[in-house]
């Protein structure tokens, strides 16, 4: 299968408190598999990136997996992935991530996903890459973070164009179409990999 798009999905290495972050994350991947798409993701194989991972494969998309060897154990590496890359640190994974995606979605996840979340919005931001960008706030999980971010507009540690820099929403379906129809057409040249 020659996938039409890629979406780099952030999210937990665990399953969290509610049934709603397993559905969201179960519908993400059944998503990407019915429109002919690839994930790319932290390449475990529990908690919601598991999930997600799952639900992409019997949806018939396809799973590419980048993580790190420190992890491999502790994440449970997931064999069932199309391509699993084994790489040797953080700094890879996440180059390779964004190297391999044509959109990034954030479900909810720890200070992993954060960081992810965090990294690939200032590359957007610096013009490294302008790949669409989003936040699935699935049963409000982050309403405090997104909360905070409008207070640093506030108090002049941000713009305006830096949160339109990235897209919120709660429903799947509406905010993956969005995401997948902001993808140019005609990309240009990735910059990721050579300006880090």
């Amino acid at each position: 299968m020659n996938p039409e798009f890629s979406i780099c999905v952030y999210c937990g290495s665990r399953p969290g408190e509610r049934p709603e972050f397993s559905q969201a994350a179960q519908a993400v991947g059944q998503w990407i598999g019915r429109h002919g798409g690839q994930l790319v993701y932290g390449g475990g194989r529990t908690g919601l990136m598991g999930t997600v991972a799952e639900a992409t494969r019997l949806a018939g998309g396809r799973v590419v997996g980048i993580i790190p060897k420190a992890l491999v154990d502790k994440e449970l590496a997931n064999p069932l992935c199309d391509e699993l890359h084994v790489v040797d640190t953080m700094h890879e994974r996440k180059a390779m991530m964004g190297e391999r995606a044509d959109a990034f979605v954030a479900l909810p996840g720890g200070i992993g996903t954060f960081e992810e979340l965090f990294e690939i919005w200032t590359w957007r931001q610096l013009g490294y890459h302008d790949k669409p960008t989003g936040i699935l706030n699935t049963a409000g999980y982050y309403d405090g973070l997104l909360g905070f971010l409008a207070h640093s507009v506030r108090e002049g540690f941000m713009g305006e164009w830096q949160m339109e820099l990235i897209r919120t929403g709660t429903d799947v379906p509406e905010l993956l179409t969005a995401l997948r129809a902001e993808v140019p057409l005609h990309p240009r040249e990735d910059r990721l990999s050579e300006n880090l």
